[in-house]
């Protein structure tokens, strides 16, 4: 059975952000990851992750303005120097949180990007990957980049599983992985099965959710406990991100981990 963090950006969102540590234990999660918490001190997220024993495995970098439309900035074509000082920002979090992946976003397209500016955000893009990459590095810190289906984000510069191992490979650094999130995976191009066997041991981290409506894994179109038995099959070793809205609280959606008899194994 898979290792299983719970995303505090998702989950647990019947407290508030900080108390979601203590939610998230309680449960019976020995990790987390969440998007964006850079409103709060390194240190009191660290002292909350300490007094509830939980392992931070995943943060994003810094997104940009996100009420002006930014979903990242790494490319952002222009916007170089900005992406730099974010990812600063992201690295002293998590180094101070012992945290191993950064989420490196993209970011998204104006409407009107034909090709020529498609390659041009896509050259930065790889640009400031490398540049990041070599930043993280002496600290072990893994980067991961992540397709996004375009109905949750229209004009995001990374949909497919292929464009992101493409980017992974033209980066060539070893601390670049493809972070493989198979609610957006499935709504964009399916064949989970096959893209896992393919790519397993350059994907960094793997997150779930139901399809389509994003609710808990094992409701909808996917077969997640078939999916899991293969990442066992394969030997993962990483987490799987809960990444999903609760159709009915946190706590009684947790039924399909039960079903794995997940928490007397993770106890």
């Amino acid at each position: 059975m898979p290792r299983f963090a719970a995303n505090l950006s998702f989950l647990f969102n019947e407290v508030p952000f900080l108390e979601r540590f203590a939610a998230a234990a309680n449960a019976g999660f020995k990790a987390i990851e969440f998007a964006f918490a850079y409103e709060y001190p390194a240190n009191e997220l660290t002292s909350r992750l300490a007094a509830n024993g939980l392992e931070q495995v995943l943060i994003n970098a810094p997104p940009g303005d996100l009420n002006a439309g930014d979903r990242g900035l790494a490319g952002c074509t222009g916007r170089e120097h900005e992406f730099a000082a974010s990812f600063a920002t992201a690295l002293r979090y998590a180094q101070a949180l012992s945290c191993p992946r950064i989420h490196v976003m993209a970011g998204v397209l104006p409407a009107s990007a034909d090709e020529g500016e498609r390659a041009r955000h896509r050259t930065t893009f790889v640009r400031n990957l490398r540049f990041a990459a070599r930043e993280a590095e002496q600290d072990g810190v893994v980067l991961t980049i992540e397709p996004l289906n375009p109905r949750d984000v229209p004009g995001y510069l990374l949909t497919t599983q292929g464009e992101a191992h493409a980017i992974r490979e033209e980066v060539g650094m070893p601390n670049v992985k493809v972070q493989m999130d198979l609610y957006h995976a499935q709504i964009v191009e399916g064949d989970l099965s096959t893209k896992l066997r393919r790519w397993l041991s350059d994907i960094g981290h793997i997150q779930i959710a139901g399809v389509p409506d994003r609710h808990e894994p094992d409701t909808g179109e996917l077969n997640c406990y078939a999916l899991f038995d293969l990442l066992d099959e394969l030997g993962y070793k990483g987490w799987v991100g809960c990444e999903y809205r609760p159709r009915a609280g946190t706590l009684p959606g947790l039924v399909w981990l039960d079903k794995l008899g997940w928490r007397t194994k993770e106890s």
